[in-house]
């Protein structure tokens, strides 16, 4: 297995330079851009295994690099990490929104953003290890092809949403907290709000209604958090 690859796209340069040899030395290929619109070019041709995404970017917004890339066949599933001098709630709410896997607030430690990249990596492996299919209420995960139907139809999910839904479908009826819900589906240890998690569940019922689910299949638990619907309703 060859290096797995990084691609940053960030207009400081004085940080691009920081990284890529920081990164470099940690053993992975790292390819550098400046410019949103040249990132997502990048991005579509080489397909990195993870992306490190500047908010702010020039000629094209970092927000709507991550939403390009959602959108892509090829690019749908790629990690990214959004890096922002912005520290906002609504910023890192958006982010996650548009579809990112973890977001890192300038300035921040090399080590600790190495830790977010691993974790991503992992998650992406994983996702191919050898696993049962789980279906529920007409809802099936194939972990082996990280593939999610509902019915015959096919339903696209960043990565994040696919370790969420999976993490409620495997125990319908049971309810889980925003804590173990960030630790099933962004991985121990990861600083975010607990809000990331009422976005990513928002979205993922969208996803599920689109395709054909029943309404509500991810069910709120007033107090608690939430839960995969145990049966149909009657």
């Amino acid at each position: 297995m060859g290096q797995p690859r990084i691609l940053i796209v960030e207009d400081e340069r004085g940080l691009t330079q920081t990284l890529s040899w920081y990164l470099t030395r940690e053993g992975y290929e790292v390819v550098v851009t400046h410019d949103g619109a040249e990132g997502l070019r990048k991005a579509q041709t080489l397909l990195p295994d993870v992306v490190l995404l500047d908010v702010m970017l020039p000629g094209m917004s970092g927000l709507d690099v991550c939403r390009e890339l959602r959108a892509g066949e090829r690019t749908k599933d790629t990690p990214i990490i959004m890096l922002t001098a912005r520290a906002e709630e609504t910023d890192q709410v958006e982010g996650f929104a548009r579809g990112a896997d973890d977001y890192v607030t300038k300035p921040f430690s090399n080590k600790v953003l190495l830790q977010r990249v691993k974790a991503l990596l992992r998650r992406s492996e994983g996702a191919g290890e050898p696993g049962d299919v789980v279906e529920h209420m007409g809802v099936k995960i194939d972990r082996v092809r990280h593939r999610v139907t509902v019915g015959d139809e096919a339903v696209v999910l960043t990565p994040t949403e696919f370790k969420l839904l999976l993490c409620l479908l495997r125990q319908p009826g049971r309810a889980f907290n925003r804590h173990q819900l960030m630790d099933a589906a962004i991985g121990e240890g990861s600083i975010v709000l607990e809000r990331t998690i009422d976005v990513h569940v928002k979205t993922l019922r969208q996803k599920l209604k689109e395709a054909g689910g029943a309404n509500d299949l991810i069910e709120t638990v007033r107090g608690v958090g939430y839960r995969f619907r145990e049966a149909a309703a009657v």
